[in-house]
């Protein structure tokens, strides 16, 4: 018997794959502090921490794990991250990175899969362009708060993207607009400075988790190309977006399947780093090494033509 025995039916070697991979997180303080908690009780084994800030006391209505200590001391949203992942998984592989996303990106491109917790518009865009150039499917999680007339009502909803290559990116499915990118600046609902709050960040976690876990180790043969999920918690509703149904089977204009890889990559070294190296063998190996960039995208090539 193992911790992870009850989650077999997601594979013989799903244990093994999901030790293997190496999650990245960019943003802690809400939705993604839901899926550090749960990727370590699923058993994943690497992640890539993302956040140059720290708790404060108007984390603490919706970060998961955070206590008045850590706001007491400013704690940085990646060692609480840490703390709950090593609570869970002591030989958990953790690297910490307190710092905007974009001074540490070398970081992330030995990630398997990046899930964004971000909220400007513009921010989930630039991350989305990254992910796309170096193969790696992006999760993004997004929730707003919107004021229904002047009774004092208001909606609250939000959705998760899977964006991978070959499939629609968020400006085909309509959540990365020009209009949204102008209109962004100081407006983010009707309930106050960024309104946040526990229970759809839950329920916006658990989904972005549930895409991942159907893109490593699969419980059902439906490969996981893409996903659009829109969130009603007026009326406590999931349901796949019509805005992804109508992008099925077109292919993405925004990101050519070309436009891949490190453009300082030099082919010739590579290939002369191939030739060059000499077998080895390996009694036993527990991880698998992340996959540089030419793997990614055999990979993908080979999911494609499923």
């Amino acid at each position: 018997m193992t911790w992870l025995d009850r989650q077999s039916f997601l594979g013989q070697d799903s244990s093994q794959t999901l030790d293997g991979l190496t999650v990245g997180l960019i943003g802690l303080g809400g939705g993604n502090s839901h899926v550090v908690q749960q990727l370590a009780h699923l058993g994943v084994g690497g992640f890539v921490l993302v956040d140059d800030d720290v708790i404060s006391d108007t984390n603490l209505n919706r970060l998961v794990g955070g206590t008045w200590d850590d706001v007491r001391e400013a704690r940085l949203k990646t060692e609480v991250a840490k703390r709950i992942i090593l609570s869970v998984n002591p030989n958990a592989r953790v690297s910490c990175r307190s710092a905007k996303w974009q001074d540490v990106a070398d970081h992330l491109r030995s990630c398997d899969v990046v899930i964004g917790g971000v909220d400007r518009v513009i921010a989930k865009s630039e991350l989305e362009a990254f992910c796309r150039r170096f193969l790696i499917p992006y999760i993004d999680m997004g929730m707003d708060v919107h004021r229904l007339g002047q009774n004092g009502e208001f909606l609250v909803a939000g959705q998760v993207v899977l964006s991978s290559p070959g499939s629609p990116c968020l400006r085909c499915l309509g959540v990365v607009t020009d209009s949204a990118l102008a209109d962004e600046a100081g407006r983010y609902g009707d309930a106050g400075g960024k309104p946040q709050v526990v229970w759809p960040n839950g329920v916006l976690a658990s989904a972005a988790v549930g895409i991942l876990t159907q893109l490593f180790t699969p419980w059902h043969n439906k490969p996981a190309r893409s996903a659009y999920f829109a969130y009603d918690a007026n009326e406590g509703t999931m349901v796949v977006s019509d805005r992804l149904r109508r992008s099925a089977g077109k292919p993405c204009r925004h990101y050519p399947r070309a436009a891949v890889g490190d453009p300082r990559f030099d082919v010739r070294q590579f290939s002369d780093l191939v030739g060059s190296a000499s077998p080895k063998v390996e009694a036993e190996t527990s991880r698998r090494p992340p996959m540089n960039w030419p793997e990614r995208l055999s990979m993908w090539l080979k999911f494609w033509r499923r």
